[in-house]
């Protein structure tokens, strides 16, 4: 079974950038709806952003306008671009089918601190 690979993460200050990277080993993207969780500690897992196979994007309303999902079909990548971060955006984060259908990796950990 597919295991994505996240990468990117790190400390970042309030007002920072960070992009993260989700990589497959087959190509997944192109025929699958997929998108980026984070979960902080004691807190459930969130979805924050998904695209389509068809490159439509949708975002969670706290983080619209700031993160943007995009993908790279030829790269089997995904990636998260990362602005305007938060305290509040501190979490792990994860990549996955909208479906769950692949296995969840180790995700990325991101810290938003000054």
């Amino acid at each position: 079974q597919e295991q994505l690979v996240e990468s990117g993460g790190g400390l970042v200050q309030p007002g920072g950038s960070l992009r993260l990277s989700c990589r497959a080993s087959r190509s997944i993207f192109a025929f699958d709806d997929m998108g980026w969780y984070r979960q902080a500690p004691g807190n459930q897992r969130e979805l924050v952003a998904t695209i389509t196979a068809g490159e439509d994007t949708i975002y969670a309303d706290s983080v619209k306008g700031r993160f943007t999902i995009s993908k790279n079909n030829a790269k089997n990548t995904m990636y998260l671009q990362m602005n305007s971060l938060k305290p509040e955006d501190t979490a792990v984060y994860y990549c996955n089918a909208i479906s769950f259908r692949y296995t969840w990796g180790q995700g990325t950990q991101v810290t938003v601190s000054s």
